[in-house]
């Protein structure tokens, strides 16, 4: 059984998985240029919940052609689903 470590203690590989820096970092930007563009009322709340919905639709769509595990593709949908909630709750604040 390995412990992830050759016999001069350098890691040789790990089981854990990090989430995607660029994929965090581009869902960061998109997310906070949606909500700079509803701040500056460039669009409104429901057009960017529209657009995060049109986003889930797409993934959805095409995931598995792209060859997106299923795990994978459920965890893309969960965040899509978390900003369009978050989006939705400011929506029904107006």
């Amino acid at each position: 059984m390995s412990n992830g470590f050759s016999n001069d203690n350098t890691i040789v590989s790990t089981d854990v998985r990090e989430p995607d820096a660029h994929g965090q970092a581009a869902m960061l930007m998109v997310e906070s240029l949606i909500h700079c563009l509803i701040e500056k009322r460039v669009i409104s709340v429901a057009d960017a919940v529209e657009i995060v919905d049109t986003a889930r639709e797409v993934k959805i769509a095409t995931g598995p052609e792209l060859g997106d595990s299923a795990a994978a593709l459920q965890k893309s949908l969960w965040l899509l689903e978390a900003v369009s909630a978050s989006l939705g709750r400011d929506l029904s604040k107006k």
